[in-house]
């Protein structure tokens, strides 16, 4: 199969849906098949591939990190004659919600292919927390929805749930990352029969990791957080429940974004240079490989993300967590995570505390790298075959 995936974003820029973007790509091509990805053309220096096609874009951020591209006839005939050198695509995957999407479908229409999406984002929670206005926006976003995919489909009324289903109903099958996202999604009618397909950790570098000599244990707790630093991933919240517990332990934190100087400046203003290391930006590997060395990881957000891969990394490490977000800790097998009492800064202080105090004493919760295909991208890659091959045997 020729798989055409659609991203609002690069799969060179830093994200969770650009990793599992990367990870997909990665396991269909071991399984024979061939994946070429459109999304808006990066605007910093960035690795690329011949099997990537930029879209016209212009940068939105001030990093130039993530750019967009309008969706219009002449990026449609841009797209359509950078497909014409290539093999004859078989499924459009769509695993966007914004340009993306409406490029993705599209283009789908234009050339009569079936199409699947997966639904990456909990659009309604996530404009709460990102932009002034949210439901402003919502009504922005639907009337250039509709300004650009004709006719409507949706019969559900004006929401961010309307502006989703809008897109499921143009889909031939539609995907969930994580089974509380799928059901979420169904019951604001969004979707039918969603498959829940999770993204996996890389196979192979879990086995080189798992098989590289084991770290050397450190002096104190090493907790490990991954991510973009912004409001809704709660690192400020992190950080002051870090003071709060007064926890003699390392907490190092990978990543970058928005709030990363707020956050070096809270940590200065608290007196944590002792306890608080910013690790920066690392490739996916070198984040297996901290994930591996800690004695835990750290999610913090709450009812912003629609898998929390890093938690499924660990487990397949044999790293514990602390979990925030019950959602997520509903997706994992008992007695593999610490959770903290409820959504607070003085719960996740807690919490912190307690598995501190047992790691410190010899009984932190022992994880076995988990043996479950479950939690490889390799198993979860045949699962998505299957939803691909049933909707192309639909067609016929």
């Amino acid at each position: 199969m020729h798989i055409l995936m659609f991203s609002d974003q690069h799969a060179d820029s830093l994200g969770g849906v650009q990793v599992s973007i990367r990870l997909q790509k990665r396991f269909l091509e071991l399984a024979g098949h061939r994946v070429t990805v459109v999304a808006p053309k990066m605007h910093r220096d960035h690795p690329g591939s011949a099997d990537y096609v930029d879209t016209p874009s212009v940068p939105i951020t001030v990093d130039r990190e993530y750019s967009m591209t309008l969706p219009s006839r002449r990026v449609d005939r841009f797209l359509d004659a950078a497909m014409a050198g290539r093999p004859p695509v078989d499924i459009v995957h769509v695993q966007a919600d914004y340009w993306g999407a409406m490029l993705g479908y599209r283009f789908a229409a234009r050339h009569s292919i079936r199409a699947v999406h997966t639904f990456h984002n909990h659009m309604e929670f996530g404009l709460e927390q990102v932009v002034p206005f949210p439901k402003v926006v919502i009504r922005a976003l639907l009337w250039w929805q509709h300004r650009v995919l004709k006719p409507r489909l949706s019969t559900l009324a004006p929401s961010a749930w309307s502006y989703l289903d809008e897109l499921a109903v143009r889909a031939d099958a539609s995907v969930a990352p994580s089974g509380h996202f799928a059901r979420l999604l169904e019951s604001n009618n969004v979707g039918r029969g969603i498959d829940v397909i999770w993204t996996g950790a890389d196979d192979a570098l879990v086995d080189e990791v798992l098989a590289a000599p084991a770290p050397v244990a450190t002096e104190r707790p090493l907790f490990v957080w991954m991510g973009r630093m912004s409001a809704e991933k709660r690192i400020l919240e992190y950080l002051d429940a870090i003071r709060l517990s007064d926890v003699d332990a390392e907490f190092r934190l990978y990543g970058a974004g928005l709030l990363l100087a707020k956050a070096q400046a809270f940590v200065r203003e608290h007196g944590l240079e002792g306890r608080v290391v910013f690790a920066g930006k690392v490739p996916y590997r070198d984040a297996l490989r901290a994930i591996a060395s800690a004695d835990a990881l750290v999610q913090t957000s709450i009812g912003f993300e629609t898998q929390g891969m890093t938690v499924f990394e660990a487990a397949a490490l044999g790293t514990p967590s602390i979990v925030s977000d019950p959602n997520i800790a509903g997706e994992l097998p008992d007695g593999i995570y610490w959770q903290p009492a409820d959504g607070g800064i003085p719960a996740l202080a807690d919490a912190l505390r307690h598995a501190a105090a047992d790691v410190a004493s010899g009984s932190r919760l022992v994880v076995e790298p988990q043996a479950s295909l479950e939690f490889r991208q390799s198993f979860q890659t045949a699962r998505m075959i299957d939803v691909y091959e049933r909707v192309l045997a639909a067609a016929r």
